[in-house]
């Protein structure tokens, strides 16, 4: 375990430290810092951050984009070509690397910061006593001194020595790994680290009570720093970046196959060394797609905005792919189709008739807890006034979902009453008596089965339904789990909580796009079955959380795909339910906002929560929506799938039209008298052709690939790049003839004719290959087609301008560009064909 800090620093050692000194130490008080000082420590210590992730200057980035294998390469064959005298040839590769590089760095750069600034806005945050008043301030903030507060569903947002606290637990198994939560009390304790009763750390999270507590340390001052930080993070690879390195290890392959190949053709054919590895490495280049770094950035920075117009935010950007690729989606049955306005409907006896004694108790419990607050507490409190006078509460014993339920002990007029509220068959299992009419009566099984058909019976109503017990109890310093017994049950309080309007119509829509809705509730069977009946879901077969724990792995992942209700689950059995799907090759999304559902949303292919969930909840997921509704998600989840199509249109282009004009190049070398381009064309091509590309996160995407989920294939890509590619090599064997043999052109003539028909072919097929439909019935994006035209403008003018001999070009006669245009034409109408084909057999393989 780490030390809490240097012993030149008092304030880093609280262990050793009463309250009062480490006040002292901290130069700080009960009622917090002022804002000026608060501000002069946040300059000398800097923000409550253990890395400052996603906040790269502009320096920090140019030396990555710079440290590209391909940019040192070129610059290495730059500053040979200089070295033996070939100055014009050094100085266009270098001018090509500066304008890529430029070019990469202002787009990323710019979408980098558009998705900083979108995580700015769901900023994790904290409530500190500043200027005399409670404030909530960015977690960032935060400085040594603050006063804070604390209460269940936070995350601790720095080391903290706790000042007060009430029925205080907090979970510390990021960091020490006891399951377990830990209690936590501000009297000095011995034991240093975490055992230590009085501090709460960095990367923690609060399950039950309320605390207010001195900060001691912040960002990577803290006792646990990155680990902490680290270890409250969801896994480190989607799908999205695990399909991105098979693609980058395809192309890596090809790359090393034709390098090798035209070396040992110019080793054979005692081609000059230096050109021949200038045409290799430039021939390398032509066939990367170096700009796919940018071109995802964009793309998906792109989608992150315009998901955020839709009030979807999200927290890492390759988690839109996840986010579209989604096959199921797991979400509790409150909130999602129910609207949260939770009102008291009865409160009841144990046999279903009006009782206001159940109503007191409940509000009395309701008003002295002070665990995990629910809307079912603030709906009892608003449905009458309660005056609580005369009551002084003396212990709690937090809810948890083992036991579910949750205890206060009071003490009015001399006696001690412990009151419990909680699911009906949990606190009935408590109970030996029942209480009717003032009357406390043994409870036998012929009263347990009445009052059990009495709960039901609101079941099937579609109420919520919370039990209340309570019993005296005796004078003793502490109570215990073990105290819930013999209570006496004072009957029921149903809830009334409406379904969303609009909520079936998005299920349908959710549906109709390839995404299954599957409801995991903590509420009994027949509730469960009653509104999700309501709304359309399937409720055929209903599995509950015994049947759950009575399956293994896979059973459990069968019957997790085949059904669509799942009631009375535990968040454990929310974890299992996810996993097991994920084994069964789904995609699960988790929608949850809860303090225990922060392990479902972590295993999730993509976590989902919502702007007002709990802290815990809100830091485990990748998604947040700023308001919890389907059809706000189901917005999303397009812009998920619009940006994923916008990258494979990258990917599926690039690939199959670099590697046929590269394939055609490396089998020139071997009839052609000369290299088939020189390389600094090939490098200007290129660029050309990357520079048309950047429009593509612009570009239209075709309904029907936003219909179905869509995952990566590499397969696919692989399978495009073998089929349509060596259609670009025909024409380019075809256009060698013609140059040669036709209009006899020169070794100038024959490097600009193949460079203009390259470029014609490679850019003008964008329009074709961007979608899978009829290409003259789906248009592109104005950007892309200006991209397009101007790149092929400035392809076609450059043997006319004055940097034509420095480039190895010359004009060409009239006749050549009427063959260029009778192949592009041809061109472009084989590629269709093809892809017809292959993209059938693509879609197929990428929808998931």
């Amino acid at each position: 375990m780490n030390d809490i800090g240097a012993p030149s620093s008092p304030a880093r050692n609280p262990v050793d430290t009463s309250l009062a000194g480490l006040f002292r130490a901290m130069e700080s008080r009960a009622d917090g810092l002022s804002g000026p000082e608060a501000a002069r420590r946040l300059l000398r210590d800097g923000p409550n951050e253990a890395r400052a992730a996603g906040r790269r200057g502009a320096i920090a980035v140019l030396p990555g984009l710079f440290a590209n294998p391909l940019v040192v390469i070129l610059l290495l064959a730059a500053g040979v070509s200089g070295f033996l005298g070939d100055w014009a040839g050094a100085a266009i590769i270098v001018a090509i690397v500066l304008l890529s590089v430029t070019l990469n760095f202002t787009l990323s750069y710019r979408s980098q910061q558009a998705a900083n600034r979108l995580r700015e806005e769901i900023a994790p945050m904290a409530t500190v006593r500043r200027d005399d008043r409670w404030q909530e301030l960015p977690r960032r903030e935060l400085v040594a001194g603050d006063v804070i507060r604390l209460s269940a569903g936070n995350r601790v947002p720095a080391d903290a020595r706790l000042i007060d606290a009430r029925d205080l637990h907090v979970q510390q198994a990021a960091l020490t790994g006891e399951s377990a939560p830990v209690e936590k009390q501000p009297a000095d304790d011995a034991a240093d680290g975490a055992d230590a009763r009085q501090l709460v750390f960095l990367g923690t999270s609060v399950v039950a009570g309320t605390a207010t507590a001195l900060v001691y340390a912040t960002g990577r001052r803290t006792a646990f720093g990155d680990v902490a930080e680290t270890l409250s993070e969801r896994p480190p690879q989607t799908e999205f970046e695990r399909g991105l390195g098979d693609f980058s290890r395809l192309i890596m392959h090809t790359v090393v196959f034709l390098l090798l190949g035209v070396l040992l053709v110019g080793a054979v054919l005692h081609r000059p060394p230096l050109q021949t590895l200038l045409f290799a490495l430039a021939l390398a280049v032509g066939l990367t797609p170096e700009f796919m770094p940018m071109i995802t950035a964009v793309t998906l920075a792109r989608g992150a905005v315009r998901m955020a117009r839709r009030r979807v935010i999200v927290k890492h950007l390759a988690a839109i792919e996840d986010f579209g690729s989604m096959t199921v989606l797991l979400s509790d049955k409150t909130g999602t189709l129910t609207s949260s306005e939770t009102a008291v409907a009865a409160t009841v006896d144990p046999f279903g008739e009006a009782s206001a004694r159940t109503l007191r108790l409940a509000q009395l419990n309701a008003a002295f807890e002070t665990g995990i607050r629910s809307p079912l507490d603030a709906a009892i409190l608003l449905h009458a006034t309660l005056d609580t006078g005369g009551y002084r509460k003396l212990d709690e014993i937090p809810f948890d979902f083992e036991r579910r339920r949750l205890c206060v002990v009071l003490e009015h007029g001399g006696e001690r009453l412990l009151v419990v509220k909680g699911a009906p068959e949990s606190v009935l299992a408590a109970c030996t008596q029942y209480e009717v009419g003032g009357a406390v009566r043994p409870l036998d099984a012929a009263a347990t089965a009445r009052c059990t058909q009495s709960y039901e019976a609101f079941g099937e109503q579609g109420l919520r339904v919370l039990a209340v017990a309570w019993r005296n109890v005796p004078a003793q310093d502490r109570y215990t789990v073990a105290d819930e017994a013999a209570l006496v049950l004072a009957g029921f309080v149903t809830f009334a909580d409406p379904l969303i309007p609009g909520v079936a119509e998005s299920l349908r829509a959710l549906a109709q796009d390839g995404i299954a809705v599957k409801i995991l509730t903590g509420d009994n069977e027949k509730v469960a079955r009653h509104v999700c009946a309501q709304v359309g879901i399937d409720v055929g077969q209903l599995v509950s959380g015994t049947e759950i724990d009575a399956l293994g792995e896979a059973a459990l992942g069968v019957l997790a795909e085949r059904s669509s209700v799942f009631a009375r689950v535990s968040p454990a059995q929310k974890h299992r339910i996810v996993l097991a799907l994920k084994a069964r090759n789904c995609v699960v999304g988790f929608l949850g906002d809860g303090i225990n559902d922060a392990p479902s949303l972590h295993a999730a292919d993509v976590g989902i929560s919502v702007a007002d969930a709990v802290d815990v909840a809100r830091d485990a997921a990748d998604i947040v929506l700023r308001e919890r509704d389907l059809g706000i998600l189901h917005a999303g989840v397009i812009e998920g799938r619009r940006a994923f199509a916008n990258v494979m249109k990258y990917l599926l282009m690039g690939t199959s039209s670099n590697f046929g004009n590269m394939f055609s190049m490396a089998a020139g070398t071997l009839f052609l008298p000369f290299l088939p381009m020189l390389p600094t064309q090939i490098l200007l091509n290129n660029f050309l052709y990357d520079l048309a590309q950047t429009a593509i996160p612009t570009d239209h995407v075709d309904e029907a690939q936003l219909r179905r989920p869509r995952r990566w294939s590499v397969a696919v890509i692989r399978r495009f790049m073998l089929g349509v590619g060596p259609i670009s090599s025909l024409y380019d064997f075809a256009t060698f003839y013609v140059l040669l043999h036709w209009l006899h052109a020169s070794e100038a003539a024959f490097h600009t004719g193949w460079f203009i028909e390259s470029l014609a072919t490679q850019t003008l097929v964008l329009f074709v290959i961007r979608t899978a439909g009829n290409p003259l019935r789906s248009r592109p994006s104005l950007p892309l087609a200006i991209g397009v035209l101007a790149a092929l403008a400035i392809g076609i003018v450059l043997p006319w301008t004055p940097l034509a001999p420095r480039l190895g070009m010359t004009p060409l006669p009239a006749a050549f560009f009427g063959f260029l245009l009778a192949a592009t034409a041809t061109y472009l109408l084989l590629v269709e064909l093809a892809k017809r084909r292959f993209m059938d057999v693509g879609e197929r393989s990428l929808q998931a």
